[in-house]
């Protein structure tokens, strides 16, 4: 069973040997390293394992690409997105992650570890100590130089054949033909100076499309000559990638070698408006960027796939030589940061309408590159990095990024220290990943600071988000009348002055949520209806699907099911269309509670122990508000009235087992047990 491993073309050369040595290590050994030199093609033989090794077995593949981090900071928060495990607990992060994949059986794939060793070697003993049933790949140009370590030592190609059948290919690719016996010679030539290193193939390749062989013969050897004569250091391997490499970027065009040094200020895979808004300029006019994009993906130093466009780390850290030589490795760094802050307060703008959902994906895409974007700017602009950081933090919590945000927020709330609407914006963000964490104190204090400097500003949403946060902690503490007043006196405040605004929706839902724990359900149904309406009229979602979820606990609190089971399906939907861990986990127990009461035990079972595995997701046991404890506790009395003690035991093991997001798929389309 495939989790979240990358694509793979049917296309790879070669490898047979070290593919089944791979494939047998990972089904022995609890710690596998593919070792080799940049370009030799590590990344591509450990997917390519990975693939054969699962294809028939029972097991999961988790696949973390570690080259976009610059440091270790993000790298458990990295690894634990991958695993998809959304943190939510206040425990270290590291033992959390144990703890989650500690009865895990799956191959978790390290990709890249060389500028991370130390950090690396540290996770992998840990997750190797506590997680038996896991086994951990890692790609690196070094050893972690751990106890048990297996090494697989990942050699160039064969110089004489498959080598040149790689070229082969791939000057097919770029409209050259390698047919002619002496274009054959040539190219077992080329093969053997460039020591059967893929990426080098892959750029000499890249060029056929515009030059001769005899042409690529001639320039690359009046280069490698050139090399030898003079006094690099290194294994001779590493010459010869750094020497392709530089020859490729010497034929390449001025604009595509400004493309080049530009394009790697980026961390992850970006779209071509963002490489227009970042890397335009001077003489990368419009046509001229896409010019020579166009040119780079040609040339193979720059890939391109369905997300986007991305560059290996090898290519990029040359690209990146050459921007420090162009002078413009600041200015670049200054405006990705600021490219990336004008998308936090887009996606903030937006939020609150039909493009809601896709900016909560859009922020998910760019994790790497807006995590970038903040650490420059609070090395360079703090405010800049608390506006940004207060913006994201609602996203990322809802996402399960509950550690960047009390990172960045926290770090970005020292490092500027002046009052305003950023600082009350940062601490509410803070405040509402404590709460998911559980932290209600802190929470409280943080909704009490930012109300407090909303309030000094007469800042109406500001304040608004305030109350929300307040109300919130209030309903999870069991105390809906207090959480009920919060809200009104600030809708009371605000009037007709934010009429439709994210602040006052929200305050909105804690009415609905208290007005149904109070038990006057006919006055929270009648504007939990209307809240759904104004949200389905906007095109808006998170606040939708929590209201089909109020709508759906009154119509059980009334014995509706047929009208409970409808909502809850809404507020799935709504949940899965954002990625919302917390908010599944919440619905699959409602929905599972809803089926129970109409007698569809063993479906109910099913929903449930899906919502279990989604509530390991977020590493806290099930969670809402205090009326969900009565509602789960009669669900197991029930399930196991109509099943038995036996068949419901069993049920709920079988559904463990199962993927959970296939069980949610089968509910919401009617193609579960007994559906």
């Amino acid at each position: 069973m495939l989790s979240n491993l990358p694509d793979i073309s049917d296309e790879f050369i070669g490898r047979k040997s070290e593919l089944a040595h791979l494939s047998d290590a990972l089904m022995r050994e609890g710690l596998v390293t593919l070792i080799g030199v940049g370009g030799v093609g590590k990344s591509r033989l450990a997917l390519h394992a990975v693939h054969a090794a699962l294809r028939n077995q029972r097991r999961k593949a988790i696949w973390v690409e570690l080259w976009p981090l610059r440091d270790d900071r993000l790298l458990i928060a990295t690894v634990a997105d991958a695993a998809g495990f959304a943190d939510h607990t206040a425990t270290l992060p590291l033992d959390a992650l144990c703890e989650w994949l500690a009865d895990t059986d799956a191959v978790l794939v390290l990709d890249s570890c060389e500028h991370l060793l130390s950090s690396c070697r540290h996770l992998a003993a840990h997750l190797v100590m506590t997680c038996p049933s896991l086994t951990v790949l890692a790609t690196s140009r070094e050893p972690l130089e751990m106890p048990g370590e297996h090494l697989v030592t990942v050699e160039p190609l064969p110089t004489a054949t498959d080598a040149v059948e790689l070229l082969r290919r791939r000057a097919s690719t770029a409209g050259a033909s390698l047919t002619d016996p002496k274009d054959r010679a040539t190219a077992a030539r080329l093969c053997r100076w460039l020591e059967g290193i893929p990426l080098s193939l892959e750029l000499v390749a890249g060029h056929l499309g515009q030059r001769t062989l005899r042409e690529v013969e001639n320039t690359l050897w009046s280069r490698l000559d050139l090399e030898a004569e003079g006094e690099v250091t290194g294994p001779s391997r590493h010459r010869a990638i750094r020497t392709t490499i530089g020859w490729s970027h010497e034929l390449c065009e001025p604009s595509e070698r400004l493309l080049w040094a530009r394009l790697s200020v980026f961390r992850g895979t970006v779209d071509i408006d963002t490489v227009h808004a970042v890397c335009g300029g001077g003489p990368l006019h419009e046509t001229a960027v896409e010019a020579a994009l166009s040119g780079l993906v040609a040339k193979s130093v720059v890939s391109r796939g369905a997300g986007g466009y991305r560059m290996l780390d090898t290519v990029r850290d040359y690209g990146h030589m050459w921007l420090d030589e162009t002078g413009e490795a600041s200015s670049m760094a200054d405006r990705h940061a600021e490219h990336f802050l004008g998308l936090a307060r887009s996606a903030n703008r937006d939020w609150l309408g039909p493009r809601q959902a896709s900016w909560y994906h859009a922020i998910r895409r760019a994790h790497p590159d807006l995590c970038a974007a903040l650490d420059r700017s609070l090395a360079t602009h703090p405010r800049a990095a608390l506006e940004m950081s207060g913006l994201l933090g609602f996203f990322w919590s809802c996402c399960g990024r509950l550690r960047e945000v009390a990172h960045y927020v926290q770090a970005s709330l020292d490092a500027d220290v002046e009052s305003g609407a950023s600082r009350a914006r940062a601490r509410w963000a803070l405040g509402v990943a404590r709460v998911l964490r559980g932290e209600y104190e802190a929470a409280g204090t943080l909704a009490a600071s930012s109300h407090a400097e909303a309030s000094a500003r007469q800042d109406v949403e500001g304040m608004l988000r305030a109350a929300y946060l307040e109300g919130l902690i209030y309903l999870l503490q069991g105390r809906p009348m207090t959480a009920r007043w919060l809200a009104d006196r600030e809708l009371d405040r605000a009037g007709h002055t934010a009429p439709a605004s994210q602040g006052r929706f929200m305050c909105r839902l804690v009415r609905v949520f208290a007005l149904t724990a109070e038990g006057q359900l006919s006055i929270a149904r009648r504007e939990a209806g209307e809240l759904y309406d104004d949200c389905v009229a906007i095109g808006e979602w998170w606040t939708r699907s929590y209201a089909a979820y109020q709508l759906a606990l009154i119509a059980l609190f009334e014995d509706r099911t047929q009208d409970a089971t409808a909502h809850a399906m809404r507020m799935l939907q709504g949940k899965q269309h954002l990625g919302d861990s917390f908010g599944i986990a919440l619905g699959l127990d409602l929905l599972a509670s809803i089926l129970a009461a109409q007698g569809a035990g063993e479906q109910a079972v099913t929903a449930l122990g899906a919502g279990e595995t989604y509530w390991g997701t977020v590493g806290h046991p099930q969670r809402g508000t205090p009326e969900m404890k009565h509602v789960r506790d009669q669900l197991e009395q029930t399930t196991r009235h109509l099943l038995g003690d036996d068949r419901y035991d069993e049920a709920l093991r079988r559904a463990a087992r199962q993927d959970p997001d296939l069980i949610l798929h089968e509910l919401l389309n009617g193609t579960g047990p007994n559906g």
